[in-house]
């Protein structure tokens, strides 16, 4: 199998059909938060490889992925069944949307996008810098993070996931706040790039992260 073999240190719930994966970081495995690895394992004999946004803001002797259950999809009800020890691979990291610790940040998430948005978001409160966090999704994940992140002085709107106006609205209060950092899939991403220009900004300075 491709890749770096990696141990799976810990499985566990963060949310409904959501759980956080720790797994080994390998030598010289050096990411930014928004990054991604491309993951591959060979549940009942076949291998199967996919794409998974670091949610961690570090990664040292470890990093960690948040990965949305399927309930009938092909790896990730396995994956979220692992209990650590076991061994999958990796590549990576890969991807140029990136966060260096230099600038105040919006992060907006849709769904999965929380993993990388909270990250991004402790990235910049470890860097000195403000953050906020615009999350849609009706089972929010990670509310632990969120709750410390809001803790820590930042604003974090949940917004329910048919809520349209609610978000575009959100988007626009922080126009002003930093740099946009958006995850989603294809429909969330082009809401939260239109209400950016809507708002009277400029969607093409926001660094966009389409799930497909």
């Amino acid at each position: 199998m491709d890749g770096t073999p990696v141990r799976v240190e810990s499985v566990r719930d963060v949310g409904p059909g959501t759980v956080a994966i720790e797994l080994e970081a390998p030598p010289s495995f050096d990411p930014r938060p928004g990054q991604f690895v491309l993951l591959r394992a060979a549940p009942d004999g076949e291998e199967l490889a996919r794409h998974y946004t670091l949610s961690s803001p570090t990664a040292a002797d470890t990093f960690e992925i948040t990965v949305g259950i399927d309930p009938d999809g092909d790896l990730s009800p396995w994956l979220a069944d692992l209990e650590g020890g076991e061994t999958v691979h990796i590549e990576g990291p890969m991807g140029a949307i990136t966060y260096d610790g230099s600038t105040d940040v919006v992060a907006v998430a849709g769904g999965p996008g929380v993993g990388p948005a909270v990250a991004i978001a402790e990235a910049a409160h470890e860097n000195g810098k403000d953050a906020a966090v615009v999350y849609q999704d009706d089972q929010p994940a990670h509310r632990d993070r969120l709750e410390a992140l809001e803790a820590d002085g930042a604003p974090v709107s949940i917004v329910d996931a048919d809520a349209t106006d609610a978000l575009e609205k959100t988007v626009a209060d922080h126009l002003d706040d930093g740099q946009f950092y958006v995850f989603g899939f294809s429909e969330f991403v082009t809401t939260v790039a239109d209400s950016i220009d809507d708002a009277g900004g400029d969607s093409d300075d926001a660094l966009i992260e389409n799930f497909g």
